[in-house]
């Protein structure tokens, strides 16, 4: 009933112009009521009203707890070998364990020795892997050496020293023989992972894939590579090493990439400026 037919309604309350339009007046009032809207029942649907109000409180309440319980066992990674098959959202559901204090060569390290452990390491991993540090040698070497297995370490850098080094890529992205910018340009590679996803998951071992969004370019004045926006995901093979989770191989693939906002680009300088300025994070579940 709209508000106009409500008025109506209760303009012409007590009449009733049958088919024969006679206009005779016909009220109906409870026994023992002057109200003809019936009042005096009101209390009882409102206490119903309250009734049907606290269950689906309490109900809801039941669903947001039971949802954020995710996985508070404790277990280690074998007792979440299961985790795959569990809704996204609580793939990378808060665990309420405080994020490693531990650094190795400025990356996060002592990560706990379970499957959130491990999706903890693999997106810390996944930052650093993608920073401009792998542009400089000397910085390159440490990454590798603080994030892979001893074991693959060393094939790990002769590769990425091809790749990194290699005069074709430099060239292309604008960078110095050495991987610096040159001067007035900032170079921008930062990788920010967006969430993870347990794969596979054993007793010292984790598949881990981890979906990242990165800027990637120079900023300055006159750039013919400026800083644009990827969207891919990476997925690390990693095992419990000395204490730790190590990476012992890696593959990536585009997307998921969202729609791009109709905004504004930001001036060279806006972005150079907020690459100075604003610092990465530790990711920790």
């Amino acid at each position: 009933m709209s508000l106009g037919d409500e008025n109506d309604y209760r303009s012409d309350a007590g009449r009733s112009d049958g088919p024969g339009g006679s206009g005779q007046t016909r009220t109906r009032l409870p026994e023992g009521e002057g109200d003809p809207y019936g009042g005096a029942r009101r209390p009882v649907r409102a206490s119903r009203s309250l009734i049907t109000v606290v269950g689906v409180v309490v109900l809801l309440i039941a669903a947001i707890a039971f949802a954020n319980r995710g996985n508070e066992s404790g277990s280690d990674a074998s007792d979440n070998s299961d985790g795959a098959k569990r809704p996204g959202s609580n793939a990378t559901a808060a665990s309420g364990v405080k994020p490693v204090t531990g650094s190795n060569s400025g990356i996060a390290s002592g990560f706990a020795h379970t499957a959130q452990g491990a999706q903890s390491a693999a997106a810390n991993y996944a930052v650093a892997l993608g920073s401009d540090g792998m542009f400089r040698t000397d910085t390159r070497h440490s990454i590798v050496r603080a994030v892979y297995a001893p074991d693959v370490a060393s094939s790990q850098l002769s590769a990425l020293d091809k790749v990194y080094s290699g005069r074709k890529l430099l060239e292309s992205v604008g960078l110095k023989a050495d991987g610096s910018a040159p001067a007035g340009m900032t170079f921008v590679s930062r990788t920010a992972p967006v969430g993870t996803k347990p794969v596979k998951t054993a007793a010292d071992t984790a598949d881990v894939s981890v979906w990242c969004s990165s800027l990637f370019g120079l900023a300055g004045q006159g750039s013919t590579n400026p800083v644009t926006e990827s969207w891919y995901t990476n997925t690390y093979e990693l095992k419990w090493v000395d204490g730790d989770w190590k990476v012992t191989g890696s593959s990536q693939k585009d997307g998921p990439v969202p729609v791009g906002r109709d905004q504004t680009a930001s001036s060279a300088k806006d972005m150079a400026d907020a690459v100075k300025q604003f610092g990465g994070f530790t990711y920790a579940r």
